[in-house]
């Protein structure tokens, strides 16, 4: 039995992302390694102590979930085997990510001088682009006169709409007319297929250093930066939930507790004592 190849066909099935995907046949070929069992032959005990032998070996709470929903997606989706699932969940640690001021987005998009980074870098914080997304995106995806577009295969290989900056829209065409694109990727790399997303993480990374930043700066920190500088600017989180394309407010929520105090509206009690 190749448990690589079902659960790459079930879960390609089910429409999961390409990430995803490697990520459950990476963890699923791992637990097997562990343990040299007939996959139909796994129980719940294996698993609990799979878990057990992961804590040990100091492996984070976020990475032991991803260990869990793999075998999970094995045993009940691949296999079809009903099982009641009573493996607990490793709590995540509950970080902050680290946002931008306005004032660093400045800085760091004046760090850059090539003209097709920095309009990467600004449609990413403009629009609060994930880097599958700006890679992704094509020429039909825009509807740039009308100041919209839909973001490609984003997080669980989703579409999305997506904002196109009133600033943006005359470099905009501009390179689009420049580079003579027709049609598709608008962002290409070297050999004619869409940029790689280890190259505009690249971007990112020198650009912060250039600008001299000291956070620790990363692609999807223009996309949190996006969203709190919205919260600050007064929309509400309704707006914000739909133009990041979270399914869940509680996702979005986490950006009204980053925004600063001041900005929205919140003053503390202290001041109202006499």
């Amino acid at each position: 039995m190749d448990v690589s190849v079902l659960i790459e066909d079930e879960a390609r099935r089910r429409g999961l992302s390409k990430k995803t995907i490697e990520n459950y046949v990476f963890c699923v070929n791992r637990f097997f390694q562990w343990r040299k069992k007939d996959p139909r032959k796994i129980t719940k005990k294996d698993i609990k102590e799979f878990v057990s032998f992961l804590n040990s070996k100091g492996y984070s709470g976020n990475t032991i979930n991803v260990y869990i929903n793999a075998l999970k997606f094995l045993l009940q989706e691949v296999l079809a085997k009903r099982v009641l699932w009573r493996v607990k969940f490793s709590k995540k640690a509950k970080t902050l990510p680290v946002v931008l001021t306005q004032e660093e987005v400045v800085l760091l998009i004046s760090s850059i001088e090539n003209k097709k980074h920095k309009l990467i870098i600004e449609l990413m914080y403009g629009a609060g682009l994930r880097v599958s997304e700006v890679v992704n995106l094509k020429l039909e995806d825009l509807e740039i006169e009308n100041g919209y577009g839909w973001g490609r295969k984003g997080k669980g290989n989703k579409d999305r709409l997506m904002i196109i900056p009133n600033s943006l829209v005359y470099r905009l065409r501009e390179y689009i007319f420049e580079n003579k694109i027709e049609k598709g990727f608008i962002f290409l790399g070297r050999k004619g297929r869409h940029l790689h997303k280890r190259s505009v993480q690249e971007i990112v990374k020198k650009a912060s250093k250039k600008a001299e930043i000291k956070k620790n700066v990363h692609a999807h920190t223009l996309r949190h930066s996006f969203a709190t500088h919205l919260v600050e600017n007064g929309y509400d989180v309704t707006s914000v939930q739909t133009l990041l394309g979270h399914a869940s407010m509680n996702t979005t929520m986490i950006y009204v507790h980053m925004a600063k105090p001041k900005l929205i509206n919140v003053k503390s009690p202290l001041d109202d004592l006499g």
